[in-house]
């Protein structure tokens, strides 16, 4: 353990709450690591993962097994119509780390192109593809990678947010790929809706002119969905928010399984899958659709459906987004912005580092999670899709109190 910290030791957990080993009921408004989106203590997924254990518990890549092959079928079901394929990982830094791997292989090129407030994982290829402070430290990482200052509005005195930027700047990856020598670039990367990096939400017509550019100069388009997919933004996936925008590739993890088990995937457009009728996908993970990560995933898929977290994601955060400007309104010199998304949302702050360590302290002592950003002073709000408004209701007050008593 790092020297000076202090994790919070977990003890299991129920619903949109986790418990310590002093027996102090946590209020998770971060869905721990945003993959916890069917909440804590979900009992049917913890017995699908001892069912499957009892009768099968071990594979191997290139064997298949009916538990596999349905979990495949249904992800497809999931997807716009053309899907075909899923390729498994252990996780959605692997799935990103693998889509670059099958778009070298069908491109031929070896560029990728992807923006500066992103976050594609902690292995070191996905971490090529990543703009944040995470990358730095690493460097010199893969090359033939572009990172662009996207969804950034010159005209505004801040960060682009653009759901209430009137001026609509124009994305700035057509330019990259325009300027680009011919078939320099394999894919863009991009996180339809930008989560860890302040819930960056983009006009309405920016995934589309992207879409159009990938198009016109035969560049593949992925679209990660490791952190908004299955319900975070009222959508299975969140370029669904964006009308007609079908990408190549969707990167998952985390949600797929809620948490469970370890467990990713590349869903593959048939139009890229064709390529390997013939040609042999020199991508291999031992553990590639390891049962007991399918039975979680089998399983989690059900529950989002039987439950139609979907849906209720999308009303409870209608409710969260009216909340939000409420708290806004109370504390206009220190709330910059709020804006959210289904059950995703950013608190913007105007405060120095010593006072959001001070609000981080508040959270602590009232046992509330939630994703703070000191790079940018921000709070993220991811919590569980299930939580009860009364709930969440409670969080939102206990950010209200620790705002007036750290910032006022």
């Amino acid at each position: 353990m790092q020297q000076g910290q202090k994790p919070i030791q977990i003890n299991g957990g129920k619903g949109a709450h986790f418990f310590d080993d002093s027996e102090n009921s946590w209020l998770d408004l971060g869905a721990l690591s945003y993959q916890c989106n069917l909440g804590h203590g979900r009992d049917e997924i913890a017995a699908a993962i001892c069912k499957q254990a009892q009768k099968q518990c071990i594979t191997a890549p290139n064997f298949s097994y009916p538990e596999k092959e349905a979990l495949a079928r249904k992800l497809l079901t999931l997807c716009p119509p053309g899907f075909s394929k899923v390729f498994f990982t252990l996780g959605g830094a692997e799935a990103n780390e693998n889509a670059m791997k099958i778009a070298k292989l069908v491109t031929g090129r070896h560029g990728f192109v992807s923006r500066i407030r992103s976050y594609h994982g902690a292995s070191l290829g996905a971490l090529s593809l990543t703009g944040d402070y995470r990358r730095a430290p690493f460097e010199p990482l893969l090359q033939g990678v572009t990172h662009v200052l996207d969804t950034e509005c010159k005209a505004c005195p801040a960060e682009l947010r653009s759901e209430h930027c009137t001026h609509r700047p124009l994305s700035q990856i057509p330019a990259v790929l325009e300027a680009a020598k011919p078939q320099s670039y394999a894919a863009v990367f991009l996180e339809a809706v930008a989560g860890s990096n302040g819930v960056i939400i983009p006009p309405p017509d920016y995934l589309k002119s992207i879409r159009e550019a990938c198009d016109t100069h035969q560049v593949l388009l992925v679209f990660d969905e490791v952190l908004t997919g299955f319900g975070r933004t009222g959508k299975t996936f969140a370029f669904e928010n964006f009308d007609g925008v079908v990408p190549d590739m969707i990167t998952i993890g985390k949600a797929l399984t809620g948490g469970y088990a370890p467990l990713g995937a590349v869903l593959v457009h048939d139009k890229l899958a064709r390529h390997f009728d013939q040609q042999a996908l020199l991508c291999g993970l031992t553990h590639y659709a390891h049962p007991l990560g399918v039975a979680a995933g089998l399983c989690a898929l059900n529950l989002y459906e039987q439950e139609a977290l979907n849906a209720r994601a999308h009303k409870t955060g209608q409710w969260l987004k009216k909340q939000l400007q409420l708290i806004q309104e109370k504390f206009p010199k220190r709330i910059i912005q709020t804006r959210s998304i289904g059950l995703l949302a950013a608190i913007d702050l105007d405060c120095t580092q010593e006072q959001l360590s001070a609000l981080k302290i508040c959270f602590l002592k009232k046992h509330v999670h939630l994703h703070m950003r000191f790079d940018s002073p921000r709070l993220i709000l991811a919590p569980p899709l299930g939580i009860e408004q009364t709930e969440l209701k409670e969080g939102l007050d206990i950010i209200e109190q620790a705002i007036r008593e750290v910032l006022s």
